[in-house]
């Protein structure tokens, strides 16, 4: 099983339905830094007895590099929902041509409880952080991503 990916795999990449447990902003050289995700990646979407789904999580930690103009909404309010991880549609990437330069622009559409996250970034890293495990749900439990063998 693969443990580390970047910006080269993204296109075999999915984070549909990815759970975000923490997100960490750290600081860099000249205005730019890293955008740290620690995730719930789903491997894989697997069918599950009587026709129900079972999935193959992975926590995970994805680190967007040199992040700059950083746009953070997420609406927990709207949605009356508790609080607990958000979970992303998936991960856009595009081209802008700035006056002085390219921009690789991110986007991740939060699909619960709503909102978006969008920056200017080089590219990304992503490190599991244990073997996968099989469950019926989309997300681990805090103890499985403890635990997780």
């Amino acid at each position: 099983m693969r443990q580390i990916w970047t910006d080269a795999d993204f296109e075999r990449m999915s984070w549909h339905d990815n759970h975000v447990h923490a997100i960490r902003c750290v600081e860099g050289e000249n205005g730019e830094g890293e955008l740290v995700l620690d995730i719930d990646h789903i491997l894989e979407w697997l069918k599950g007895n009587e026709g129900g789904l079972r999935f193959r999580v992975q926590p995970a930690t994805l680190v967007f590099h040199s992040v700059m103009f950083l746009r953070i909404a997420i609406d927990y309010a709207a949605a009356t929902a508790a609080f607990g991880p958000f979970m992303i549609d998936g991960i856009e990437r595009r081209i802008e041509k700035r006056e002085h330069y390219e921009a690789q622009v991110w986007r991740l559409p939060i699909s619960w409880p709503g909102g978006q996250i969008e920056f200017e970034a080089r590219g990304f890293t992503q490190t599991a952080e244990g073997l996968p495990l099989v469950t019926s749900s989309q997300q681990l439990t805090p103890a499985e991503r403890r635990h997780a063998p």
